[in-house]
C-alpha cells in the first residue's frame, strides 16, 4: 500500500475494520464467467459474506487480500 491509498475497509454492513481477506465471486446471470467480483472481509466478517455468497451459487474463493 502506497502512502496515498486507503486500508480497505471490510465490505460488511456496519464494519468498520480493516479487510484482509477477498471474498471473489460473480453472479451469472449479470455476469460473464471469467468477470470476477470481490467483496473485501475481515476476519470476523469472511465466513458470513462467504456463506452469503456460497448458498446463492456466487461463491468461486476465499483468499488473503494481497493475492488479488
Amino acid at each position: 500500500m502506497s502512502d496515498h491509498e486507503s486500508p480497505a475497509i471490510c465490505s460488511a454492513k456496519g464494519c468498520q475494520a480493516a479487510a484482509t481477506w477477498a471474498v471473489v465471486w460473480n453472479n451469472p446471470r449479470l455476469h460473464a464467467p471469467d468477470r470476477e467480483k470481490v467483496w473485501v472481509a475481515c476476519g470476523e466478517h469472511k465466513q458470513p459474506l462467504a456463506d452469503y455468497l456460497a448458498v446463492r451459487a456466487f461463491l468461486k474463493r476465499v483468499e488473503p487480500l494481497e493475492a488479488v
